[in-house]
């Protein structure tokens, strides 16, 4: 039996309903055995941010070179970077270590609202990984902001926006609507062969903590297990949907509670 695995850089999320900790559920959850690459830590609940504490980007590499010269990484998904020092130790170490089918979601602000990115690494991440992958997974306002235009409001505004995001150099783009308001959640994947257009009904829940970073990791679990990236890309809006409709079963916390990473397996 060949097993797949798959890396997550990302940040710690103490509540467990984001960053690495969504991205090991998910990996897990499709069948993937998941390695980590820690970039930050964050005092986080289902209510917001309490405080960061970012990894000095030497250990982030270090981390890096440990998980590459041993384990035989089928994908990588990259979430939170707040600095551009950490941006920067990501990139080298993909480049040193040849990494491929790179899922970069470029997390800028958490569900709460609370910023996760620096102002100033947006242009190092324009600069320096955004052309290093297979694919990015903005959401509306992420997309806007790395383009600085408004945030889309409708299909067309987004493909155009996916298609600038292109010229930064990604092999393909998934702009995410999840942020939009219309009755289903579309998302549209755009790259030089067209646009393929992912759509399922938006489910009415405030429990959506670490959709981000779970449908990018599940992407990344499809890759690392074969799949072409739009086949990983409906396979991970079907498993998103899955879990965010479970997710109200949980009862976590007090505000953005999370998705239900396990909906198919735990059993009432």
């Amino acid at each position: 039996m060949t097993t797949s695995i798959a890396l997550t850089i990302a940040g710690s999320d103490s509540s467990g309903g984001a960053g690495i900790q969504a991205d090991l559920k998910t990996f897990a959850a499709l069948g993937v055995y998941g390695a980590s690459v820690i970039t930050a830590l964050t005092a986080q609940n289902t209510r917001g941010v309490t405080a960061i504490h970012d990894v000095p980007a030497d250990f982030i590499a270090a981390q890096i070179d440990a998980v590459f010269t041993d384990l035989d990484v089928r994908a990588v998904k990259i979430g939170m970077l707040s600095q551009v020092a950490a941006i920067e130790a990501v990139a080298d170490g993909l480049d040193r270590h040849a990494a491929h089918n790179v899922v970069l979601d470029p997390v800028m602000v958490a569900t709460s609202g609370d910023r996760l990115l620096a102002a100033n690494a947006v242009a190092a991440l324009r600069a320096r990984l955004i052309p290093r992958a297979l694919v990015i997974t903005p959401n509306l306002p992420e997309a806007a902001a790395l383009l600085d235009r408004p945030v889309a409001c409708d299909e067309a505004a987004m493909e155009a926006q996916a298609r600038a995001l292109l010229a930064l150099g990604p092999q393909a783009v998934l702009i995410k609507g999840g942020h939009g308001k219309t009755r289903e959640s579309v998302d549209l994947l755009v790259d030089a062969g067209g646009v393929t257009r992912l759509s399922a009904p938006r489910i009415a829940t405030r429990n959506t903590h670490g959709t981000g970073c779970t449908l990018s990791s599940a992407i990344a679990a499809g890759l690392a297990r074969g799949l072409d990236l739009a086949s990983a890309a409906r396979a991970a809006k079907a498993y998103v949907t899955d879990a965010i409709a479970g997710a109200d079963v949980l009862e976590v916390g007090h505000g953005h509670g999370p998705l239900h990473h396990f909906h198919a397996l735990w059993r009432d």
